[in-house]
């Protein structure tokens, strides 16, 4: 069986085009350190909703504890990242 192993970049690259691409925005305005409910224009409603869809695709679960106060891309992928 080969495990493939993703990086932090790409963990972090599947998290912003998957941002974008629910929130129909464009990709290019997306960067790692932006804070999500700014730059999508989002409530935490919304951001719980994209953080399931996460959840499902990279077959993971996020404890709230670990997303609590969480705001910007690249802390939500090194919490994917340490579950996958």
């Amino acid at each position: 069986m080969n495990v493939i192993v993703k990086t932090i970049e790409q963990t972090t690259e599947e998290i912003l085009t998957l941002a974008a691409t629910h929130f129909k925005v464009p990709r290019a305005g997306l960067q790692a350190s932006d804070d999500f409910y700014k730059k999508l224009g989002i409530d935490s409603l919304q951001a719980l909703e994209l953080l399931t869809r996460l959840e499902n695709h990279f077959g993971v679960e996020l404890p709230d504890y670990e997303v609590q106060g969480v705001s910007d891309f690249s802390t939500l992928a090194s919490r994917i990242q340490a579950r996958l």
